[in-house]
Order: C-alpha cells, then sequence, then structure tokens
C-alpha cells in the first residue's frame, strides 16, 4: 500500500534468524543467483539440485505502467531515453512510486523513525516461506481476513509455522491484477475492497511464532475496507516487514520453501518494488 506517494527515479544504462545456517544462506544465495532466469516451478536446475533445491518459482509480478496503484491513477511511468540508432545502446528512464507492483514495505513506513529500505537486515530477507490459503473465505467476503483460527488450521494440516519465516495470505486475488478496478475492488481509496491479514492474526503470529514477515497477494496488508490500517500500524511498527501484491503462490507448496526478497536499497526508502523467489 501506498500512502507517502513517494517516487524515484531509476535510469537504466548498458556500461532457525531465517531458519538457515549461515553456510546455507551463502548457498542457497549462490544457487538463486544462478537459477532467477527458471520459470514458475519449471525444471530442476543442477545449481540448485546441487544444494537439494530442484525447484524455483517467481512470486513476482511483472511490472508495467498500467500497474493497479492504490489510489487508483496510474502509478508507474517510463520512457525510452537512449536507443541503437541515435546512443548505440538501450535504456529507459522510469518513474514510480516506492509502493508500486510486487513490493516490500518497511517498518518505518508507517512509524516515523523505524528501519527503512537500505537498513533492513539482509538475514531477513532470506527465510522459510508458508502459504496460508483462504480463497474459500474470499469467495463470500471481498474484505475477508486472515485470522488466528486459520493460523491454527493451517498448522494442524501443513505442522508449526517456523520461525523467522514470511507468512504469505493466498487469496486468489492476483489472477485479478490485469484489471485495475477489479483488483483494487474499486476506483482507488476509499474506495477499495480486497483482502487482507486481521490485526489479531499478525498478533498471534508476533507472539507465538516470531516471523519476519507477512505477504499478500493483494494490494495491502490489511483488507481493501480498512481506514485505521492497523497491521500496517501494529505489525510494521514491531519491527518486521510486509511484502504486497505477490503473484503464483499457488506454484509453491504451503510449507517448505524458502524464499529470496530482492528489496532496492535506495536512500531512506519506505519500501521498493522487489524480486521475490521462491526454491524448494
Amino acid at each position: 500500500m501506498c500512502v507517502s506517494g513517494t517516487t524515484a527515479t531509476i535510469r537504466g544504462h548498458d556500461h532457525e534468524h531465517t531458519g538457515l545456517s549461515r553456510r546455507s544462506f551463502l548457498k542457497f544465495g549462490a544457487a538463486v543467483a544462478a537459477g532467477t532466469a527458471a520459470a514458475a516451478a519449471g525444471p530442476a536446475l543442477p545449481a540448485l539440485a546441487s544444494h537439494g533445491r530442484t525447484r524455483v518459482a517467481d512470486l513476482t509480478h511483472r511490472l508495467v505502467e498500467e500497474f493497479p496503484s492504490f489510489f487508483g491513477p496510474q502509478a508507474a511511468f517510463s520512457e525510452v531515453t537512449f536507443d541503437f540508432d541515435t546512443a548505440g545502446f538501450y535504456g529507459k528512464t522510469w518513474t514510480l512510486s516506492e509502493h508500486i507492483g510486487t513490493h516490500i514495505d518497511t517498518p518505518g513506513h508507517f512509524s516515523e523513525g523505524m528501519t527503512l529500505v537500505d537498513a533492513l537486515d539482509p538475514r531477513t530477507l532470506m527465510a522459510p516461506i508458508v502459504v496460508v490459503d483462504i480463497k474459500d473465505k474470499t469467495a463470500a467476503d471481498p474484505n475477508a481476513m486472515v485470522e488466528p483460527a486459520d493460523l491454527v488450521a493451517f498448522e494442524s494440516t501443513h505442522g508449526r509455522i517456523p520461525r523467522h519465516a514470511i507468512v504469505a495470505m493466498n487469496s486468489g486475488w492476483a489472477d485479478r491484477v490485469d484489471d485495475g478496478d477489479v483488483f483494487r475492488g474499486g476506483t482507488g481509496f476509499p474506495d477499495l475492497n480486497f483482502p487482507g491479514f486481521g490485526a489479531d492474526a499478525t498478533d498471534w503470529l508476533i507472539a507465538h511464532r516470531d516471523p519476519v514477515g507477512i505477504g499478500v497477494d493483494t494490494m495491502s496488508l490489511d483488507p481493501g475496507n480498512s481506514a485505521t490500517f492497523d497491521v500496517h500500524v501494529t505489525f510494521l511498527g514491531s519491527g518486521r516487514y510486509g511484502i504486497e501484491s505477490l503473484a503464483n503462490l499457488d506454484a509453491i507448496p504451503p510449507r517448505g520453501a524458502v524464499a529470496f526478497v530482492g528489496a532496492i536499497p535506495w536512500e531512506d526508502g519506505s519500501g521498493s518494488p522487489v524480486r521475490v523467489l521462491a526454491s524448494w
């Protein structure tokens, strides 16, 4: 979710802390670097298989100019500033909100003085990821929430949520991303309707499972009809992060994958677009 409306310009040119040991952290990082070109849940890659992981899923939406914005109007713009005919190489200039596309919300997004994107602990950006499916609830209520009962039910089926994990909500909303008003459930804040986490659920996670972050396949951690943004205030305010507009959550197992969150460490950013990859 973007409240600040902060923008940034990027020029293209030619020229059990996360549940992983330090050794596993380095091995997995190298494996992901070698395998980022794999399609979601594509064939096994030797670099991953040699480290006990055989599949990669890309949980990131392609960032296009028309990607749905929280406030309705277009929030990303680009132009070709260098082309092969005139410059001999290709490059674009983008102007975009920090909170567009698949992106991260930092603790400092809603709490003044807290951690911003360039100060995030990199160890928290590689973590186990679990996927809590609430599609049955969202079919009846577009503003359905992940509640403590959903977390308990998840654990009864899939086992305990690991400490220092990313807990992701799969509401089925990612399939709506190509139609802005449908994805928003309205024309823009405050006319929004989509699922999110309830504060009772995130409070339960903080108290009992100590996650590094939560993720949603909608454009806000809170449900669309929230006017108080309780999860943004309390969960981010606890020093953890949130990821919004995740994709392809059906492509990874409910439990057992590890995610890499490629946040851009730009100066004093309240968030940034991210590339999120999962491997298992």
